[in-house]
């Protein structure tokens, strides 16, 4: 009987050893703090090197591994801790308000956030070799995980392909998938293979947030959102809250005042033109609940962003 022969490649590496790895290629990316885009499209890196106050944000369906520090973040009363073993995945666009709690010029905070190709997750999941991913009950478009020793190494690779340009066209696809393959593996990734799932109600929940998204300056008509998603008024109402932790008018109101923000901050409009731009009727309730939404009224939160300084965040809203 031939003699076995001893595994060449040695012991694989562990899941302490790999984050170190990944901590170490996205600080000799990213060597400044901030925020850092890549050549990979939809790849960003971050460093971040002191504690934020609250801030509020919208994540898009994407991948957030983080190999070190803290980040806090809620949505709708529910917070998800990350910390340097974890990965944050959204399945759907979803405002939360987010804090770094953990982060020094010593040990910063890195991160990598993948934007994630919804057409490339249903292509992997229309593979019938697919194993099915255990069960979980958590039914909100956010979910925190564990970084896994499969999904650490793909991420390694892909940031690996920033020092040869050339393969990024060819390689990034492939590893892009397979860091779909290995989210799609745990149990966090059944909310992006129900929301990627034609004719599933978390599918179908995706589709009416999509449109909204295009059309939050107009008018809501639950029944034109109702048609659009092909679920009952009240049906789109309960999945819509499971998904967002939210009404469907919530969102909309989320998404008027965040546009309305960002057209006073970066095209200089007064309050009265950018209340009107994004669908208000009444400049006054649009004051209102741009008071509570960002903690105080919006000239007075432009020029503090404009400073330099961060708004108070009214919890209440979320």
């Amino acid at each position: 009987m031939p003699k076995r022969t001893q595994d060449q490649t040695g012991p694989r590496p562990t899941t302490i050893e790999l984050r170190k790895v990944l901590a170490s290629r996205i600080a000799g990316q990213a060597q400044s703090a901030g925020e850092h885009p890549t050549d990979i499209p939809g790849l960003t890196l971050f460093r971040r090197t002191e504690p934020s106050p609250c801030y509020r944000a919208t994540y898009e369906p994407s991948l957030t591994v983080f190999v070190q520090g803290r980040k806090l973040i809620n949505l709708g009363g529910t917070e998800y801790l990350c910390d340097g073993s974890s990965f944050l995945l959204s399945s759907i666009d979803v405002p939360v308000q987010s804090q770094i709690v953990e982060a020094s010029e010593e040990v910063p905070l890195l991160s990598m956030l993948l934007r994630l190709d919804m057409p490339m997750v249903g292509e992997v999941l229309s593979r019938e070799d697919l194993p099915e991913p255990e069960a979980a009950s958590h039914r909100q478009g956010l979910a925190v995980g564990e970084t896994t020793a499969g999904l650490l190494g793909a991420c390694i690779r892909l940031i690996e392909i920033l020092d040869a340009p050339e393969d990024i066209p060819f390689l990034s696809p492939l590893v892009q998938r397979e860091i779909i393959y290995r989210i799609l593996r745990t149990p966090q990734g059944e909310r992006l293979r129900a929301i990627a799932t034609r004719g599933d109600l978390s599918h179908r929940t995706a589709k009416a947030i999509t449109w909204l998204r295009a059309n939050y300056t107009k008018p809501l008509r639950m029944e034109e959102l109702a048609g659009v998603s092909r679920m009952g008024v009240s049906t789109l109402h309960h999945q819509f809250r499971a998904l967002t932790a939210m009404s469907p008018l919530r969102y909309q109101k989320q998404l008027r005042l965040q546009a309305a923000r960002q057209r006073m901050v970066t095209d200089g409009l007064d309050a009265t033109s950018a209340a009107y731009e994004v669908g208000y009727e009444s400049v006054s309730q649009f004051s209102r609940e741009y008071s509570r939404f960002f903690g105080q009224p919006p000239m007075r939160d432009v020029k503090a962003l404009r400073d330099g300084r961060v708004a108070p965040v009214n919890a209440a809203w979320l």
